[in-house]
């Protein structure tokens, strides 16, 4: 951070902020992004000024760095920072509702301090459930993460008690959260896909799925086949490509498939998909697919915070993150995360100067 040398109150002008260095051509490297000053007002009134803890990783900010714009948001500028969600203090605020102390989460992550509007942002406080959760937590199982899991499987899958269903991407943020969460909601069968012997080890002692298959191993097809042999009712689908394609030889008919998210279309590079012929297993099996965006479903935030929040502080619900340390780290960290090398939700632990 640089300080002006007026009287009174120093005055922040700058704090440091990763920002879109260059536009990724395929897989994104740690060099397309950058870290550097950015400027930081003062805030106005209705703002306050927030000294940012620990952030979100999240395999959508690859898609946000292509020149080509999405209907569900904004596409990052060369040359302007990331963003995203974060949990921090409030250190001066101009906003009744940000008091000066208070914990609040928010949507300018990527960087050390953040100005932001009391609309924007909102005090974190459990207290009504009588269960207080972690920083980190309002970011993976009580946060967006946990969140898009819950809806996937409710609104839009529609999932029924005694389900076979099956994730993909399970040993990550949203898969590792959709997997447990089908258990909780009285799915019959879990079945979880997810890349290397440490996440699916995982995946099978600590979550206890009823199966688990490797895509750098298995072959998805015959995997599915055996250990669905009456075929799958729900895919919690979060990275398209090959993992979609087996699902759908292997749905029962009349099956949903829900669409979270297509990691495996950001990095790979053109002709390596699967082919959209695959999708006449959809006609054949008279299967239901139906994409979301989660911001479209805020209307079921404090019934999901209720539930989860009473499974978190029953034990039932094992929300794990993976922390690296430090904002000059985070390029690389989201690399990782777009390869698969963290084990459930993936955060950066931001520890910016004291103002």
């Amino acid at each position: 951070m640089t300080f002006s040398a007026t009287a009174g109150p120093p005055a922040m002008r700058t704090t440091q902020a990763v920002v879109l260095a260059r536009r990724p051509t395929g897989a994104l490297v740690a060099e397309d992004l950058d870290l550097r000053p950015i400027p930081l007002p003062e805030p106005a009134a209705g703002q306050a000024l927030v000294r940012n803890e620990v952030m979100s990783l999240d395999p959508s900010t690859r898609g946000r760095m292509d020149a080509t714009e999405k209907v569900y948001t904004t596409n990052f500028g060369v040359g302007d920072p990331l963003d995203g969600w974060a949990v921090g203090h409030v250190v001066r605020s101009r906003a009744a509702e940000l008091p000066v102390g208070a914990t609040v989460r928010h949507r300018l992550g990527w960087r050390e301090f953040a100005v932001v509007d009391a609309a924007g942002a909102r005090v974190i406080d459990v207290g009504w459930t009588g269960f207080t959760a972690p920083a980190a937590q309002w970011l993976s199982a009580l946060g967006q993460t946990g969140f898009t899991a819950y809806v996937g499987l409710t609104r839009i899958g529609e999932l029924a008690v005694g389900d076979t269903v099956l994730v993909s991407a399970a040993g990550g943020g949203v898969g590792s959260m959709a997997a447990q969460l089908a258990r909780l909601l009285g799915a019959g069968r879990v079945i979880g896909i997810a890349g290397g012997r440490r996440k699916c080890a995982w995946l099978r002692t600590e979550l206890r799925l009823d199966g688990v298959l490797d895509h750098r191993a298995d072959d998805l097809r015959d995997g599915l086949n055996r250990l669905a042999p009456d075929g799958v009712d729900l895919y919690f689908d979060n990275v398209g490509g090959e993992a979609l394609a087996a699902a759908l030889h292997g749905m029962r008919p009349g099956g949903r498939i829900t669409l979270c998210g297509m990691a495996s279309t950001m990095q790979a590079a053109r002709g390596e998909q699967p082919g959209i012929g695959e999708l006449v297993e959809a006609v054949l099996r008279r299967l239901t697919l139906r994409g979301f965006i989660v911001r479209d479903h805020e209307d079921l935030r404090e019934e999901f915070e209720s539930r989860v929040s009473g499974w978190l502080a029953a034990g039932d619900l094992v929300d794990r993150c993976t922390e690296i340390d430090g904002l000059a780290r985070a390029p690389e960290a989201l690399v990782g995360l777009l390869s698969g090398a963290h084990l459930g939700k993936a955060l950066v632990r931001i520890t910016p100067e004291a103002p």
